[in-house]
């Protein structure tokens, strides 16, 4: 089912799973986050997950990272809210990136608290993937925003301020649109039925990444570990909204000061050639990786791959 690729470390313990408060406008709600490294570390590297995914999509990264790393570090990665650990919300309608960077903010400031107000965070970097980026974006793109340290790395997955609107079409169709299924292996190859994208994956590695992807349903079957209603704000998503929020995200991105890695899928269907060389040119002037053999998005879990971004992060 799943093509082969060079082997990526296979982590060695579990990360701490640990939730936080988040305002919204009708009331609160919990947000999970998974912890790798050094709970007291104060280079915090925070890595945000796509659409209807979740944060364990980051365990063979998280892992390269705090392996490779020279300093301590913790790896944060959240799931966003209405995805796996995390609480649903009533209202649909604010699952959208506005809310989510507000539950970022409050995830940063819990963090920064549990540190104590003498060991301030000294250094913030950012991953990415797809939504994950566009969160990211806001977030690095408004100075005046109270992160606890300026976001110092930031690596945009496979995602930009232009999203195309096939791409969006293609998500309509399916974001929310799951049943359940007789065991992991079924789930597993409806979930890679509809992320050719990502590119090579080692077969277990897939698998396991699927495992964090469900949840119990019923007589013993599985289904997804997300809010079906996280698809109502995209399906009634228009193509002039995107065209206003397209404008929105640019603005954002010419303000972004931190240093800025760019990953494109070659055969990437949301990100386009065009896009990826504009964000090479403008803002943070991204430096631009492409890989062939990937569309949207890639996993970050091969070796090269996990090279790459530790690299970049760790780089001088």
């Amino acid at each position: 089912m799943l093509m082969i690729h060079t082997s990526a470390p296979t982590p060695s313990a579990a990360p701490q799973l640990a939730f936080v408060s988040c305002p919204h406008p009708e009331g609160q709600h919990r947000m999970a986050y998974w912890r790798w490294g050094d709970a007291q570390a104060q280079h915090v590297v925070v890595c945000v997950h796509g659409l209807t995914r979740q944060g364990r999509d980051f365990d063979s990264l998280a892992q390269a990272l705090v392996l490779s790393s020279p300093v301590p570090v913790q790896v944060i990665c959240p799931d966003v809210v209405g995805r796996g650990q995390s609480e649903w919300l009533q209202n649909p309608a604010l699952y959208q990136i506005p809310q989510y960077a507000a539950d970022m903010l409050a995830l940063l400031g819990q963090i920064q608290a549990r540190l104590g107000p003498d060991r301030p965070v000294q250094a913030l970097d950012w991953v990415g993937t797809s939504m994950g980026g566009l969160i990211g974006m806001v977030l690095a793109g408004q100075p005046g925003l109270p992160l606890p340290a300026p976001m110092r790395r930031l690596v945009l997955n496979d995602v930009g301020p232009a999203i195309t609107w096939s791409s969006v079409q293609r998500m309509q169709g399916y974001v929310g649109q799951y049943g359940q299924f007789r065991d992991l292996d079924e789930a597993a190859a409806a979930l890679w039925a509809l992320s050719q994208g990502f590119g090579p994956v080692l077969p277990e590695v897939w698998r396991e990444m699927s495992a964090h992807m469900t949840r119990p349903g019923t007589d013993g079957a599985l289904t997804l570990h997300y809010d079906p209603a996280i698809g109502v704000p995209l399906r009634a998503l228009t193509p002039e909204a995107a065209s206003a929020g397209e404008a929105a995200m640019w603005s954002l991105y010419d303000q972004i000061q931190a240093q800025t890695l760019l990953i494109r899928g070659g055969q990437s269907d949301l990100l386009t050639t065009e896009t990826a060389l504009a964000m090479t040119q403008r803002g943070p002037k991204a430096q631009l990786e492409t890989w062939p053999d990937c569309g949207h998005a890639p996993t970050l879990t091969a070796a090269h791959q996990l090279g790459v971004v530790t690299h970049f992060l760790w780089g001088a």
